[in-house]
């Protein structure tokens, strides 16, 4: 049964097999409803790569999507943790 805060179930349940976090799924999926999933990715890609930022820079924006314990992380930590978000 389709959940109702996703509205492209298919694509939500193979971006899960593909292992990206149930937030991100479901965003990609939503915002994948009404058009595809190339033209939604055609749409990212204008910030710079994690590694590129500073850790500073990388904490700022962990603590802004909620990301737990990244005080303690180190600069590649907080990359995983944000690409995996």
């Amino acid at each position: 049964m389709p959940t109702p805060q996703i509205k492209d179930e298919k694509t939500y349940r193979a971006l899960r097999r593909e292992g990206n976090s149930e937030e991100k799924s479901a965003r990609i999926a939503n915002s994948a409803a009404n058009t595809s999933r190339r033209s939604v990715a055609r749409r990212g890609g204008h910030s710079p790569a994690y590694e590129d930022w500073t850790k500073k820079d990388l904490l700022q924006r962990a603590r802004e999507i909620g990301i737990r314990g990244r005080s303690s992380m180190s600069k590649a930590q907080l990359v995983t943790a944000l690409r995996g978000h």
